[in-house]
């Protein structure tokens, strides 16, 4: 199945109907979030750094991730990775890793380190594999720093 991959540069909201129907179905809240947020100019994915991805399958989208300045930490060093959400369909194919690579290929530009966080097995050993290490932190489980992303 080929995939196209791109950088979400409107200021609408992309079309996640599908994404977030699935992601709603499977107890996943965030999808929504995204919506929500983007509708209400929340998060665009718009500050300095930040950025928003869709994988596209025959031109709908199967998959999203989004880099944005870590609200949860005080210095615009630091990075989040937020809403990875890959169609139930479209797992396992490498979609969550490019989403992945291509939101942290900007980061040394901006930030110094990205964070996390996730309690889903699956995801931890996808954000292993790309480099981000475990942390105990109370609003981060796992974070890369710049040297490692090539800055």
């Amino acid at each position: 199945m080929g995939y196209q991959f791109q950088r979400h540069l409107s200021v609408g909201c992309p079309d996640l109907g599908d994404l977030e129907r699935h992601a709603t179905s499977e107890g996943y809240s965030f999808v929504t979030r995204t919506r929500l947020e983007w509708e209400s100019g929340a998060n665009r994915f718009d500050q300095p750094g930040e950025t928003f991805y869709l994988a596209l399958s025959h031109g709908r989208p199967v998959g999203t991730c989004g880099l944005n300045r870590d609200p949860y930490i005080d210095d615009p060093r630091v990075g989040r990775l937020r809403h990875l959400y890959v169609h139930p369909d479209h797992r396992r194919t490498g979609v969550a890793e490019t989403l992945v690579m291509s939101c942290l290929s900007d980061a040394p530009a901006h930030f110094g380190q990205v964070r996390l966080r996730t309690s889903n097995p699956a995801a931890d050993a996808l954000y292993r594999s790309v480099g981000f290490q475990p942390i105990h932190d109370d609003t981060a489980s796992h974070m890369i720093g710049v040297e490692l992303l090539g800055g």
